[in-house]
């Protein structure tokens, strides 16, 4: 096992959950309503699933840019 293979994952994990995490909220301050307030406190299922599909989708694009 080498070592810098196991620390090149571990360096672009945090480098893909931090792109992950500035477009959600890139995309929570351009949207017009509060997504947490709509999930949490109105129970707005859709916009759970919408959520949920976009940081899916996005998690996909990060990490097949990173691994090949």
């Amino acid at each position: 096992m080498e070592w810098k293979y196991v620390l090149a994952s571990i360096v672009y994990s945090f480098i893909g959950i931090i792109i992950l995490g500035t477009a959600f909220w890139i995309w929570e301050k351009i949207t017009p309503e509060n997504l947490w307030k709509e999930i949490i406190e109105k129970q707005n299922m859709a916009l759970a699933l919408l959520a949920s599909a976009f940081m899916i989708a996005l998690a996909i694009i990060i990490s097949s840019a990173i691994h090949s």
